[in-house]
């Protein structure tokens, strides 16, 4: 499985961005879709999860806010991030799940929100 994760960039307090993860290879397996960030200095968190049966699941400071999605027809897993918050600045990871834990990667996109 590949994952190729784009959208990230800077935007002002208060502002949107979409980021989207594109999955290649074999894809048919994957049961969970996650973003992960990390912001400098601090622990890599678990922003938000998506399972094959559409369930999702936020950590509770982006609970409102962001909005995690999946096209399972286009292998491709979003999150819509709305009202963002300079302490939303990290590197944001897409991660999928064949098993019970994350298994592949994708190259970090850098989000930047300015005050």
């Amino acid at each position: 499985v590949q994952l190729q994760a784009s959208g990230g960039g800077l935007v002002q307090t208060g502002g949107s961005l979409r980021l989207s993860c594109a999955a290649s290879g074999s894809t048919f397996h994957i049961n969970t879709f996650g973003w992960y960030r990390q912001a400098p200095g601090k622990q890599r968190e678990l922003v938000a999860t998506i399972t094959d049966g559409a369930m999702t699941n936020y950590t509770d400071s982006v609970k409102g806010r962001f909005t995690i999605s999946r096209l399972i027809a286009k292998n491709m897993m979003a999150l819509q991030m709305n009202a963002l918050k300079p302490e939303d600045t990290a590197v944001y990871y897409c991660a999928a799940m064949l098993g019970s834990e994350f298994d592949y990667w994708g190259q970090g996109t850098q989000v930047t929100v300015s005050s």
